[in-house]
This record gives C-alpha cells, structure tokens and sequence, in this order.
C-alpha cells in the first residue's frame, strides 16, 4: 500500500467507495489520518465493515451521477452484512483492512467540512454540479483525488519516474502498451489511475521503478501537484462537455498536465492538439517531442505494424508512436521496444478480436464510445458489418465519413439506432435498425461473408441499454458464443 508521511494527524472525507474510493480509505488510515466517508451504494459501505469505525451514521444518502465511461469501474457489491470478514476481498481489488482507528461512514452531505485538510472524491463527481463540492470550496477546502494523494505520497517511495498518459482516445492501449514494453525490459512497473488496481492500493515500486498512469480530464482536475517525469497528450476532440464550459475548457483541463511539471521534465503531445490548443503554454521549460516523429528518429518503419497483430488500424499506430517516444525516454534500446510492440496483448474491449466463426472475425470495440475513436477502427479492416449506437454523444458520425467505404452494412441499435439509421442509409450499402445488440450480431453474422469483420465499435456510450461499456462488450462475447 503507497502512503504518505504527512497523512498523519490529518482529516479527510472521502465521497465515493468504489475501487479506488476503498483503496484511499485504506491507505489514509494505514497513513495516520482520520477519516469520514460515504456512498449512496450500501453494498460499497458494507465492504468496508471490516474497517474500524469511531461512531458512523447511516441514512439520508444523496444521489452520486453515473460513473463516465472512463472512470474506474465500481466494485460489484459484497453481497454480506454486518463484521463478517470479506473473503473476496482481494478478488474484487480492495486492499486488506487496515489496524486502527479513524474511520466514521457518515452521510457527508450532514457533516461540517469546516476543518478538513480535504474533500477526496471519485472522478466520477461533477465537480460543475456536484453540492458537496461547492460546499468544499465554500468551506475552504481542496477537493482533490486519489492521484493527487499519491503525487503527495511521491517523496516517502523511493527512487522512481512516472509516466501521466492522457488524450481523449487511446489512453488505455498507450498505458498498458508503455507497461508491457517495461515489463519487457525487466524494469519495475505498475499501472494505474483510469486503468487496473487503484494506484494507492498497489505495494510500491523498488528504487528505478516507473508508475505508469492513465489519466482522464477528470482525474487531472482532481490533482495539484503530480511531476510526472514524461507526460503524453495523445489527442484531444470534442467529449465529456457536460462537465466543462466549452471544448476549450476541456481542453485547457488536459493541457494542467504540462503545468504541473518541473522544468526539464519530458513532454510528449500530438502536433495538431499542441498546435491547435496550446497544451504547452506556460510551460516552454519542459523538453517537447511530437508523438508524429517517434518512428522517424528511431528508426522504426511504419510497415513493421504487420508484426504487431494486437496493434492494428491508424490509431494504434498512432499509440503505438507515443509508447515508442516515451520507452526511448526512459532509456529502453529499440530491440527490446520493439520486442515489446510485437508481444503486446489487446486490452479487453478496444479493437479485441473475440472469435472467428466461418472465416469471419468479431472484433469488440465497446470501449469507442464517440465517433472520433471509432473512425479508426472501420479504417482497420477492409470490410466491416458495424455495429453502432447507444446513448449518443453528439447528433453526428461526421468522423467516421472517411471509412465509410469500408462498411458492407451497418446494425444501429439503442437510444441512437433511429438517428444513425438516418444518418447511414444513404451512405453504406445496406442499414438495418436492429434495436438491441443481440440481434445485431445475429443479423451481421447472417449476412458476413468469409474475410469480413463484424465490428462493435458503437461511437456512443453504453448507459442507454448497459451499465458500462465493459457490460456492452461481454454481452457482445456472449451473443457472438451463443451464434450457432
């Protein structure tokens, strides 16, 4: 568990007690704090009873807002009551409870924050809209997350770097492909933030470590002091708008990243976004590299992605260049980086070729949850039965236009199949409005020829129909199973 030495003796509130919201429980108590917390989820409030309470109070809790789609995912519930251990504990990624005292679960929207060193919420808080953080900021106190508290516990660790990955698409194939091309190199990893373990739940790295964080706007917003040794802006387009006042404030949120740096430190950014958005205004004492010239100076051929069969389409050649810059950062040789790029797995749900069934092959993309992150993936293959829809995010697929000649037929489904079936038909051969993701895999593997894909790659979120997109792509795993 990563705590810091200056915890002690102070108090905190902690807003939210899914995966990461447990693990900052546990590591502020395992710091000497004294801790408040809550959620509107019983079950998330029941898994920490093993925890040592002063009091608690229970009732009256206040609606917390859907997790985003890239937020880390919540904890199933524990399914028990009462002090009964949790065996499952470790199974669900929460670390082991804690000795001591500290701990109250009290309904925070009851309590004073008059006093606290600070209010520690899920990035899933709008901050925008959100009453208990206005009722912070009025009170004086920082509302932080659980990436600022490892920033703060940064001095207690030793030796190490850290790699901040953001972007609007890519994150997570850019962060898991930096970690597994370290691992590659025999260097002491781990991954964390917007991806895997809580990052404070993790046993800390030995001296030469490197922490490799995906990091969303959110996240970023909740941070004030994280020097990452080498930060990457992939891209930046239109999402997320609800919680900022316009794309350049979205925009402006990415670009704290480079703010929060120490001069000489590496910067590593799209051309377009560094051009179009300033991203490194402020900040001209950082050492800048363009994610479009990584394979120029390294020598790296862009026809060797045929031996990278995890990495396929524009984007993850594009990801696949941000990675390379920053392992020639850290100072990995080109054979091992390359060794790295060919043994590279997919993650689940982005670009996953789940099966092949009669010679074609069903790929799950529900992680493409706007049209910017899906136009890749049609690029990727030459032939596609694409599924799309969900809850939209916008009233287009303007995006996507350039593949479209990559599009046998097109399955819409949820909230925006009537929208996109309109928006489609004149557009691509065939356009059938299939409602619901299981008959859309029906229809597509009816109609699929051998050599075609059938892609899900919706360019929309999930909540309309599932709980996240992980729920999407595992139905999609499940229908595909079930095809005769």
């Amino acid at each position: 568990m990563i705590v810091a030495s200056d915890w002690a003796g102070k108090r905190y509130a902690v807003l939210g007690l899914a995966r990461s919201g447990a693990a900052t429980v546990s590591a502020l108590l395992a710091g000497g704090a004294s801790v408040v917390a809550w959620d509107s989820d019983p079950a998330k409030r029941a898994a920490l009873s093993p925890l040592p309470f002063r009091g608690g109070a229970g009732g009256g809790a206040s609606p917390q807002t859907a997790q985003p789609e890239d937020a880390p995912h919540p904890n199933p519930a524990s399914g028990r009551s009462g002090s009964q251990p949790d065996l499952n504990r470790a199974g669900r990624g929460l670390p082991d409870a804690p000795e001591g005292e500290g701990l109250r679960l009290v309904d925070l929207d009851t309590e004073d924050l008059t006093g606290f060193d600070a209010l520690v919420v899920s990035p899933g808080v709008p901050l925008n809209t959100h009453p208990l953080a206005a009722a912070a900021r009025a009170a004086g106190v920082p509302v932080i997350g659980d990436i600022e508290l490892f920033a703060q516990a940064r001095r207690d660790l030793p030796p190490n770097k850290v790699v901040g990955i953001t972007g609007t698409n890519g994150k997570s194939t850019t962060t898991a492909l930096v970690h597994h091309i370290l691992k590659t190199a025999g260097v002491p990893t781990l991954m964390g933030g917007n991806i895997g373990l809580p990052i404070l739940g993790q046993e800390p790295l030995p001296a030469g470590g490197v922490y490799v964080l995906e990091l969303s706007s959110y996240q970023i917003d909740l941070t004030q002091s994280l020097d990452c040794d080498v930060a990457v802006l992939l891209n930046i387009t239109p999402d997320h708008l609800d919680r900022y006042d316009g794309f350049e404030d979205y925009a402006a949120s990415k670009a704290r990243l480079f703010s929060m740096q120490s001069a000489g430190h590496n910067a590593v950014v799209d051309v377009v976004s560094a051009a179009d958005h300033d991203a490194l205004r402020g900040s001209k004492d950082l050492v800048a590299s363009f994610i479009e010239d990584a394979f120029d100076f390294k020598a790296i051929d862009d026809r060797e992605q045929r031996e990278w069969p995890a990495l396929q389409g524009p984007h993850n050649r594009h990801n696949a260049r941000a990675a390379v810059e920053v392992c020639d950062i850290l100072g990995l040789d080109l054979d091992t980086i390359r060794m790295g790029l060919r043994t590279y797995a997919s993650l689940p749900h982005r670009m996953q070729h789940v099966a092949t069934r009669n010679g074609v092959a069903f790929v799950n993309d529900s992680k493409a949850t706007n049209p910017e992150s899906t136009a890749p993936a049609l690029a990727a293959f030459p032939r596609v039965h694409w599924i799309v829809g969900g809850k939209r995010k916008g009233d287009d697929l303007d995006a996507c236009s350039p593949h479209l000649d990559h599009v046998a037929a097109a399955y819409t489904i949820g909230e925006a199949a009537p929208l996109f079936f309109d928006l489609l038909k004149d557009k691509v051969p065939v356009v059938e409005q299939s409602g619901t993701l299981e008959a859309a895999v029906a229809h597509a593997a009816a109609a699929a020829q051998p050599g075609d894909t059938v892609l899900l790659s919706p360019a929309c979120a999930s909540f309309d129909q599932f709980r996240d997109y992980e729920a999407r792509g595992d139905a999609f795993r499940a229908a595909v199973e079930a095809l005769a």
